[in-house]
C-alpha cells in the first residue's frame, strides 16, 4: 500500500514513514508544497494523510482539490483542536481526524482499518492520470482540460487507456483489437477505425488535437505534446 503524507514537519514525516514501512506501507511526501495535486496524481496513493497547517496552501485546500477528482481515503493530522476544524475536515470528505500529539499505534490502527474497509470490499480508488495537461478519470469516464469536461464511451475510454499505457510508443491495431476482444467488446477492423476517429474528434473538442497519431501500417500512438 502507498500512503501520501502531506506533512511539512520532517521529524513527524520520518517517524510515520519508518513505522509504516515496518507494515509494508510505502510513505511518500510531496516534492513541492505548491504543487501537491501534481504529486498526488504521480504517486496514485491508496490513502492520504494531510496536516492542516502547511506552506503555501493549507490542508483544507488540498483536501478539496484531491476530493474533486478522487475517492481515495483521507485522514487529517493536525495540532489544531477547534471543533470547527474537525467539522470542516469531515464536510470536505475526510474519513478521519487525528489530533497531534498522537500515539503512533493509534494512527497506524486507523490507517489499517480504513484501508481494509476501502480495499477489502472492492471500493478501489479512482484511477486518475494526467496527460498533456488533461486529467483523465477512468472510473468516471471523463477528461477534464482547463474548464472543459467531456465524457467518453466505454470503447473510446478503453482505447485511450490502452494507448496511454504505452504513451509515446506505437500500439498495433492487432493489439488494440485483441485487448478489446479480451475485454468482451466485439470489434472488427472497421469498428476500431470508427472508434479511434471518434476518440480523436472528442479530444479535438477540448483542444487536444493531434494527440492520437496514426503510424501508417503500424498502428496508433498517444503522444506527449
Amino acid at each position: 500500500m502507498k500512503i501520501f503524507l502531506i506533512e511539512d514537519d520532517q521529524s513527524i514525516f520520518n517517524s510515520i514513514r519508518e513505522r509504516f514501512n515496518q507494515w509494508s506501507m510505502e510513505v511518500v511526501g510531496p516534492k513541492d508544497f505548491q504543487q501537491v495535486l501534481d504529486d498526488f496524481l504521480n504517486v496514485q496513493p491508496h490513502l492520504v494523510i494531510i496536516d492542516i497547517q502547511l506552506p503555501a496552501f493549507d490542508g483544507f485546500h488540498w483536501c478539496r482539490e484531491i476530493r474533486a477528482i478522487s475517492k481515495v481515503p483521507i485522514i487529517f493530522l493536525s495540532s489544531r483542536d477547534h471543533p470547527m476544524d474537525m467539522v470542516m475536515a469531515m464536510q470536505m470528505g475526510a474519513d478521519d481526524f487525528v489530533q497531534k500529539p498522537f500515539h503512533m499505534e493509534v494512527l497506524l490502527a486507523k490507517v489499517q482499518a480504513i484501508l481494509r474497509r476501502t480495499y477489502d470490499y472492492g471500493e478501489n480508488m479512482q484511477h486518475v492520470v494526467r496527460w498533456n495537461g488533461a486529467i483523465i478519470d477512468y472510473d468516471r469516464g471523463t477528461i477534464q482540460y482547463g474548464e472543459k469536461v467531456i465524457e467518453l464511451t466505454k470503447n473510446e475510454l478503453f482505447i485511450l487507456k490502452t494507448l496511454l499505457a504505452s504513451v509515446d510508443k506505437i500500439v498495433s491495431r492487432d493489439e488494440l483489437m485483441r485487448k478489446l476482444w479480451d475485454d468482451e467488446r466485439f470489434v472488427n477492423d472497421n469498428t476500431l477505425t470508427v472508434n479511434v476517429n471518434r476518440l480523436r474528434q472528442r479530444l479535438d473538442e477540448i483542444g487536444l488535437s493531434e494527440t492520437i497519431v496514426t503510424k501508417k501500417g503500424l498502428g496508433y500512438m498517444a503522444v506527449t505534446k
